[in-house]
């Protein structure tokens, strides 16, 4: 079984859930209050990844960055 990455996508402004519905069943997704839009979840390799992408530009979501995240097991969902 391929190993996957979790990654973080993050989207300029706060897209409708219409716009990501597509990508629910995949990731997480925060609205943050410094009016950018998080994805987290699981990206099983090239293909897929390019997948997410080609759906949020062809629903005209500006994409601002995309990078594997690098979690901690130990500390994952811990608060601080």
């Amino acid at each position: 079984m391929p190993q996957t990455t979790t990654y973080e996508i993050v989207l300029r402004g706060r897209p409708s859930a219409r716009l990501l519905r597509p990508l629910l069943d995949d990731f997480t997704f925060d609205h943050g209050g410094d009016g950018v839009t998080r994805l987290v979840g699981e990206i099983g390799d090239r293909s897929h990844l390019h997948g997410v992408l080609a759906h949020l530009t062809s629903v005209n979501v500006d994409v601002i960055s995309i990078a594997p995240t690098h979690d901690d097991p130990d500390t994952h969902g811990a608060q601080t």
